[in-house]
């Protein structure tokens, strides 16, 4: 049994708390701010986890490192804005400080956020702005996930992340046998996250994910109090990743055709990410300069990388076919696209252009489950893995290979032929060279510099 430190500490919650009964009291506020300046703060608090050792401290530095991380989770500056100024409620209703001044921080995301919205920036979104953001829920499940799915849709929390909270969440109400989890508090989640370390074997990363979507819905949902959580946790794992060599990638590249071969050569070609393949829009396409454009990469960081020589001639071709999914979408009254939430707002006719069209576009229309809009989305994530599948088959390649086996492919082969490592981390697209250098498997020549003592034997 271990402590568990992911949880906020005692002191930081009774500020949090302090801070709430100050906000609902305060008649001064318009009611937006006093139903979401404490939920801005409870994030700024989780986000400062294990750094604070007596009340919530406020810096410039904290602060402004917290406003990247929204932006980095995709949230529009008037949403930056209002958790500024949470932070800054916070500081003077609690804290009873003046410093830091935090006013042009203020200011500047009230300028960029007049003109993401178009409007004076002097006041939070109105209701009708939230709903939309809100976008569409089951009304069949629980009130509460209902409220969460709503709640992680205005922070702007990536489809993925909502999707894996809320099916913690529901697991861990099939674990206590209750939908009623107000009545529920850190003994029950510590024995939820022992039972997943224990009974199901998750790996490490799994019983974070558990943990994190659970505070999540307690402290940011529910606003509810917690103390030390206490469980057994996951040792993490020191495995190494799938890569392939040389000749398995040529083996591999045999055994795929059309679509799933571009893919594959984008993929291992240009070092993308799965779903920055998928991704892929047609402006983002550089024929002429002959590089990729990276848009919204992990950590929302845009980067050039390479247009594979091989791949433009099937590239052209998949663009023509994705132009013309696009002229019968626009025809048939379907033009819409997705676009993140500020530029769908700076670009409203955006999707009449093919230009803002995927690369890879999906064979179905589909209603989107947030807004409600039907749209050719892009091509669906499990395409690619199963045709990697069928062609590890074929080709008689043992390994437990996935898409993101060619990433790391891409940098041990840059690597092994010459290209310095400094280079390889600006086409991954990595902050901290110590990340691209766990992309990088090169090893000894075994059985040529470097022999098992048992070769050396004589024989016998």
């Amino acid at each position: 049994m271990v402590l568990s430190l992911e949880s906020i500490e005692e002191s930081t919650i009774m500020s949090v708390l302090k801070f709430e009964e100050k906000v609902l009291s305060h008649s001064g506020l318009p009611e937006n701010d006093r139903t979401w300046f404490p939920r801005w703060l409870r994030r700024y608090a989780l986000a400062q986890r294990g750094g604070v050792d007596d009340d919530l401290s406020v810096n410039r530095h904290s602060v402004l490192s917290f406003s990247r991380t929204l932006l980095a989770s995709g949230a529009p500056a008037w949403q930056r804005w209002q958790a500024v100024r949470a932070v800054e409620c916070y500081r003077d209703l609690v804290l009873a400080r003046s410093e830091p001044d935090l006013s042009d921080v203020v200011l500047t995301l009230a300028q960029l956020g007049k003109r993401e919205r178009n409007i004076e920036l002097d006041a939070p979104p109105t209701e009708e702005e939230l709903a939309k953001l809100r976008g569409k829920v089951n009304r069949n499940e629980p009130i509460l996930i209902q409220r969460m799915r709503g709640d992680m849709r205005v922070l702007h929390y990536a489809m993925a992340t909502e999707r894996a909270y809320v099916r913690w969440v529901k697991r861990f109400s099939y674990h206590v046998g209750s939908q009623d989890l107000q009545s529920f508090g850190e003994l029950d989640i510590g024995s939820f996250l022992t039972s997943l370390a224990v009974e199901n074997k998750v790996a490490a990363s799994t019983q974070s994910q558990a943990q994190s979507g659970l505070m999540f819905f307690y402290q940011c949902v529910l606003g509810k109090r917690l103390g030390v959580i206490i469980s057994m946790r996951v040792r993490p794992s020191e495995s190494i990743p799938v890569w392939f060599s040389r000749g398995e990638i040529e083996r591999l590249l045999e055994q795929l055709v059309g679509v799933h071969r571009l893919m594959f050569l984008l993929i291992y070609g240009a070092g993308l990410r799965h779903k920055e393949c998928r991704r892929l829009r047609i402006k983002d396409v550089c024929f002429d300069e002959g590089h990729i454009v990276v848009r919204d990469g992990k950590g929302n960081k845009d980067r050039i990388t390479f247009l594979p020589e091989q791949a433009i001639p099937e590239l052209r071709q998949q663009i023509e076919v994705a132009k013309r999914f696009h002229r019968l979408d626009v025809e048939e009254g379907f033009a819409q696209v997705y676009m993140p939430h500020a530029l769908a707002k700076k670009y409203p006719n955006a999707c009449q252009d093919a230009a803002w069209k995927w690369v890879f576009p999906s064979r179905q229309r589909n209603r989107d489950k947030r807004s409600g809009t039907v749209w050719r989305h892009h091509i669906a994530e499990e395409q690619f893995a199963a045709a990697l599948k069928v062609a590890l088959r074929h080709a008689k390649i043992d390994k437990n290979g996935v898409p993101h086996s060619l990433r790391h492919s891409f940098a041990t082969h840059l690597v092994e032929s010459g290209t310095d490592i400094q280079t390889v981390q600006k086409l991954m697209g990595h902050k901290d060279i110590e990340t691209t250098m766990r992309y990088v498997h090169i090893r000894p020549k075994l059985g040529e510099t470097v022999k098992s003592p048992v070769d050396t034997l004589p024989d016998s």
